[in-house]
């Protein structure tokens, strides 16, 4: 299915716990020299116009990103607002950068960045957004990804972050980490997911923890986007933590718990 496009919830509650989370990650790696992988799955257009009449249609970034208390209990010194902010004075105050523009903006010219985007329009957009920085693929990302694992460099991280349009994602999902992580043992592997109304994320997790039993399994909750919304709340699933990864986790969780 090719329908879903991400600017409609760009910069939403899940979005900052996701790229906050991947910030942080990104941001630790490269307190080492050593080279790295950034391989995406989904990787969507990479810098969003808030201001946008598509934005504006759900208007979940004012919830999220655009909450000053959001951005006053990370500190402006966090990644994520680090990447933020060049984007905004690059581009303009409402701009919002993606998870690839996140991962283009901290890492190196030593590191190797691939994307993935099968949506034609947003794979268009995703090259002429992120330059020469990065290889974009337009293909499947699952696909994608098992072609280039184990990558070189093989030190890095892998982030799957589909919209779960494809309903069987829930249970195609954890046979698909489980033999990436086969394949790239070393590997941080970063799953995102919806909490739903429904439950519906519930066996996927259970199989994902029994998989990788010292995975590390995150969770945020708020007030559905709007009425009938059935997402209540955000998730991370990472394969292969780093160190001090589940501390920022929880200090992600106690931000969001202070929302009203």
């Amino acid at each position: 299915m090719l329908s879903y496009q991400h600017i409609f919830h760009a910069g939403n509650l899940a979005d900052v716990q996701k790229h906050a989370a991947l910030a942080w990650v990104l941001a630790y790696l490269t307190l080492k020299d050593k080279p790295l992988s950034y391989i995406e799955t989904h990787s969507g257009r990479a810098l969003y116009d808030l201001a946008s009449d598509a934005a504006q249609k759900t208007g979940e970034a004012e919830k999220g990103i655009e909450n000053e208390l959001i951005q006053s209990a990370l500190g402006s010194d966090h990644p994520y607002l680090r990447a933020l902010n060049k984007v905004r004075d690059t581009f303009g105050p409402r701009h919002y950068p993606g998870s690839p523009w996140i991962a283009r903006e901290l890492l190196r010219e030593t590191d190797q960045i691939h994307l993935a985007e099968l949506h034609p329009q947003e794979a268009s957009a995703l090259r002429s957004a992120i330059g020469k920085s990065s290889r974009v693929y337009q293909q499947d990302g699952y696909q994608l990804a098992q072609s280039l694992c184990p990558p070189t460099p093989r030190r890095g991280l892998l982030l799957i972050d589909p919209s779960y349009e494809i309903k069987s994602d829930y249970t195609t999902i954890p046979p698909r980490i489980a033999k990436l992580h086969k394949k790239w043992n070393v590997g941080i592997i970063v799953l995102w997911y919806p909490v739903l109304k429904s439950g519906a994320h519930d066996p996927m997790l259970t199989a994902l923890t029994k998989n990788h039993p010292d995975g590390l399994r995150a969770e945020v909750n708020f007030p559905p986007a709007r009425e009938g919304h059935r997402m209540m709340g955000s998730g991370l699933f990472i394969v292969n933590p780093p160190f001090g990864l589940s501390d920022e986790l929880k200090r992600l969780a106690d931000i969001f718990g202070k929302l009203t």
